[in-house]
């Protein structure tokens, strides 16, 4: 679940929220249009057919145009106001086609997007917080279909293993629930981290479905009020810190459950690009910067480096999905990418331990700027992978 506190609660973590020249793209969900989430089809891609700049501020959300055509489009978003922001492009039936996070006040970033004919709107959120000022648009046309297989086959293939991901999930899940039903607390602990694997590493196809990611991953830090409180960090405060209540809680990992394979029913549905998961592979560090390297996701368990794994794993595998097209378009890209991965990697197996990894605690604040030093250093360039396989 992204973190809704500022980037700058660390110092060292800053470089983390974005640039102020930022050219990269960032997006999690698949792109398209209509009341319902379409069928699979291959992905679109091409040049850049429309800009839209977009100028947010903390009671405004301005588009210099609402009227566009399908194809690739590019928002260009300043951020005018005096908090951090995000912003979002919804369908028509709510669901997310793509989002850009963490947008520091006084800077600039780019949401790069493939878009069907329909109606869709434009949500800003100054502090990542509600439904966000909302902008409506319209576009006009369909999409053509991409004549590269490469592009199909990695759209193939990352549906395959996003399918995958999310069945290990609920497979572990499954014995995670069963232990907190039977009041085994040193089980369920043990079983809870690997649990979320699959889920970090695939979110935000995920949150595509914008109802899923609030029910099954959000943090008590980030309720809002009257909100109903569900999901695996509700599991993991009771078992860290109220032992005594797992009883009560046991409805919540049936709940979360239920939630699990709603999503598994409902991914079929979600419509994926070669722009949407290079999108979504850039949100994956932007988990990492905003909530597991500040040690803010796993406030109780502190098994932050389990899903600081994952994110990374979920992106590094787009990025080898993408790596034939980008290799034709930006091998020097390619290159540096495979550095900052392989040097990132190397960094978080110092800290594996057993089967997993040492608790977020042990690390000293040096070892932690590290992590977020090479994390920042590969958010950097992946920022630009969108926008080299869409044109």
């Amino acid at each position: 679940m992204r973190s809704l506190a500022l980037c700058g609660v660390l110092a060292f973590a800053l470089a983390a929220c974005g640039n102020a020249a930022d050219d990269g793209a960032d997006g999690g969900s698949a792109s398209g249009s209509g009341s319902e989430p379409s069928a699979p089809r291959p992905a679109p891609t091409g040049a850049v057919q429309e800009t839209v700049a977009v100028t947010a501020t903390d009671t405004t959300c301005v588009a210099n145009k609402t009227d566009l055509k399908a194809g690739v489009v590019k928002f260009v978003i300043k951020n005018d106001g005096g908090r951090f922001t995000a912003v979002y492009v919804y369908r028509a039936d709510k669901t997310v086609v793509s989002e850009r996070n963490n947008i520091q006040p006084g800077t600039s970033a780019d949401l790069v997007v493939e878009i069907g004919g329909g109606t869709y709107e434009l949500a800003c959120k100054p502090g990542h917080k509600g439904d966000g000022i909302r902008t409506p648009f319209k576009v006009t046309g369909e999409l053509q279909v991409a004549a590269d297989p490469r592009v199909t086959r990695a759209v193939d293939e990352y549906r395959a293993y996003i399918a995958a991901q999310l069945d290990d999930s609920i497979a572990k899940t499954q014995e995670f629930a069963a232990a907190i039903k039977k009041g085994d607390v040193t089980k369920a602990k043990a079983l809870y981290a690997p649990s979320r694997v699959g889920w970090e590493s695939m979110e935000p196809v995920a949150e595509a479905f914008g109802d899923i990611d609030p029910k099954v991953d959000l943090r008590e830090a980030d309720l809002e009020a009257g909100q109903k409180w569900t999901g695996w960090h509700r599991l993991e405060k009771a078992l860290w810190k109220q032992p005594d209540t797992l009883p009560k809680e046991a409805k919540y990992a049936d709940q979360l459950l239920a939630d699990l394979d709603d999503l598994k029913k409902r991914l079929p549905k979600a419509e994926i690009t070669a722009a949407s998961m290079a999108g979504g592979a850039k949100e994956l560090l932007d988990e990492v910067a905003t909530g597991k390297v500040t040690g803010e996701e796993e406030a109780f368990s502190h098994t932050d480096l389990w899903d600081f794994d994952a994110n990374v794993a979920g992106a590094k595998k787009v990025y080898e999905l993408l790596t034939p097209i980008l290799m034709e378009r930006n091998p020097a890209l390619v290159t540096t990418l495979d550095t900052e991965f392989a040097d990132l990697q190397k960094l978080l197996a110092a800290y594996e331990k057993g089967d997993g990894y040492v608790s977020y605690t042990e690390l000293s604040k040096q070892q932690v700027k590290e992590l977020a030093d090479a994390v920042n250093a590969l958010a950097e360039p992946l920022s630009g992978l969108a926008a080299a396989v869409a044109g």
